[in-house]
């Protein structure tokens, strides 16, 4: 991936996004299934070494945010580019409907309660976006689910324009404090999207997973674009970037979302702690008492 140019999927605020002209396939970037498991392994091994340097240094905090089409590969993808990593420095949360008590807060609180803590990445498949796609599509969600005063649903586009603010303070905030937000969007095609869907259905494996919701949620396929392409517009930004991935190609996607990760967590200052004079010396007479110990 010598030639990997990380402009090319992101998104701070600067350029527009526009969801009819982003790519779902781009050229493959490895030659064959066994240099794909050697990129993949030196992807893992070197985001496994970024991460433990951050948790050494303690200093600053990764939030990777996952949004996608059902079936876009989330799972497989935070699966396959985390496996290498200490498994101590990282935190998986995945948001499905709200809960009753989720409900009950505001709609930031239930991801704000599992912020990663310093020194650890923290993901989150699917996440507060819900709120400024789902709902914003599924307008019964508003009315007969979430518990706001009336005055605030008399104007839907005011609301939701609050919300991209509200978000994007949010993660103004999180960057004050040391705490890097990088966001995916993972870009599967509509003909590949329902390829998988079926595949999804024959096997007993995963039919489990499949609900008949995705299939109301393709009729509206284009008001989900719109409402994707108007979220990374209205809350993209340099301290807190989007990256549309093409998704279409499972491996290509994971490289990608590898090197990006990799590429983001090179930018932040960290270090291993310095060892003083004085500890270093005393750290090569431990060695010595080691030693000692093991001949007795």
């Amino acid at each position: 991936m010598s030639n990997f140019k990380i402009e090319e999927y992101r998104y701070e605020g600067k350029n527009t996004f526009n969801i009819k002209k982003a790519e779902t396939r781009f050229k493959d970037i490895y030659d064959n299934d066994q240099e794909y498991e050697i990129m993949q392994a030196a992807a893992a091994h070197e985001l496994d070494d970024l991460q433990s340097m951050m948790y050494a240094h303690n200093r600053y905090g990764l939030l990777l945010v996952f949004q996608a089409m059902d079936a876009a590969g989330k799972d497989g993808t935070i699966k396959h580019v985390i496996s290498g990593v200490n498994p101590a420095g990282v935190a998986i949360h995945n948001f499905k409907r709200p809960s009753e008590n989720e409900l009950e807060h505001d709609f930031l609180w239930r991801s704000n309660m599992v912020l990663p803590q310093r020194g650890t990445i923290g993901i989150f498949n699917r996440s507060y976006y819900e709120e400024v796609l789902v709902v914003k599509i599924e307008k019964s969600i508003l009315d007969n689910v979430q518990r706001l005063p009336p005055e605030l649903l008399e104007d839907r586009e005011k609301l939701f324009k609050r919300r991209y603010k509200d978000i994007r303070n949010m993660e103004k905030y999180l960057h004050h404090n040391g705490f890097r937000v990088v966001k995916f969007f993972l870009n599967v095609s509509k003909k590949e999207q329902g390829e998988r869907l079926i595949e999804r259905i024959k096997d007993p494996s995963k039919n489990w997973k499949f609900e008949e919701q995705d299939i109301q949620v393709r009729d509206r396929w284009d008001e989900y674009m719109e409402a994707y392409e108007t979220c990374i517009n209205e809350t993209a930004t340099e301290k807190a970037p989007w990256y549309v991935v093409p998704a279409d190609d499972k491996k290509n996607m994971r490289l990608t979302v590898a090197k990006i990760i990799c590429e983001e967590l090179h930018q932040l200052k960290m270090q291993y702690p310095a060892v003083s004079k004085e500890r270093a010396e005393e750290l090569q007479r431990f060695i010595k008492v080691i030693e000692d110990q093991n001949k007795a």
